[in-house]
């Protein structure tokens, strides 16, 4: 079983424990940047995402906005759906792609006036989404919008939560089926993507019952920026 995926999930996990996103926000780049394909980076942390979304639903479900979770069924995965294609089937390199999105989302935590001209396209919800479902089906990185246009619709703790954790396995889902429908070739075996899949399930158990509770988050939201843009800056480069 590959060490650095293994180490890659334990950490994402237990990010996405803490925060509600990481296994593919950070999980993308940093299989791609071991040098790792797209369909096996795919591959290891679309059922990863599902179940860590799954449980976060079953203890949150009554608090979901159903209305936005149509939308984004409406107007984002068929997007995904139709990327996510294209990048495969294409052959896109999509590193570089990566790499600036990661960028413009730190520099958006570092500058945050600045910053947020990058999603301006909110105040239009209906092309917000559409192109969501781009970046997503391209990058695998349409959870930092996602994240983004929820936060800004002023929900309590619990429906945030849980309505991103919704369209996350949404998203995830739906890459799962199409990866599968189009006959894409994965080179790990069925053995080791299931016990890598039960070691980010403890790992998100353990964190969210013994951490979750003592971590800063003003502290943290700096990190991820500056995570962000060093993994942006090395896939730019990785590129050239």
């Amino acid at each position: 079983m590959p060490v650095d995926i293994v180490l890659t999930v334990i950490a994402t996990s237990f990010i996405q424990a803490l925060f509600g996103v990481g296994v593919l926000l950070f999980g993308t780049p940093t299989l791609l940047l071991l040098g790792y394909s797209f369909v096996d980076t795919l591959s290891v942390l679309l059922p990863i995402s599902i179940a860590i979304n799954a449980l976060q639903i079953v203890k949150h479900y009554a608090h979901i906005d159903l209305e936005f979770v149509k939308q984004v069924l409406r107007y984002t995965i068929p997007p995904v759906v139709l990327f996510l294609v294209l990048a495969t089937k294409a052959g896109i390199d999509i590193a570089p792609i990566v790499g600036i999105f990661l960028i413009l989302v730190a520099l958006k935590s570092f500058f945050p006036l600045r910053g947020t001209a990058i999603f301006q396209i909110v105040a239009f919800p209906d092309h917000y989404l559409i192109v969501m479902g781009i970046v997503h089906g391209l990058t695998n990185l349409g959870g930092a919008m996602l994240t983004a246009i929820v936060h800004g619709k002023s929900y309590d703790k619990n429906t945030t939560r849980v309505t991103i954790a919704v369209c996350y396995a949404l998203f995830a889902l739906f890459q799962l089926v199409t990866l599968l429908l189009s006959g894409q070739q994965f080179h790990l075996a069925w053995s080791e993507n299931v016990t890598i899949l039960q070691i980010g399930i403890i790992v998100f158990l353990l964190t969210e019952e013994f951490v979750y509770s003592g971590i800063d988050n003003n502290k943290y939201s700096r990190l991820f920026a500056a995570f962000l843009l060093a993994s942006g800056s090395l896939l730019i480069i990785k590129s050239l």
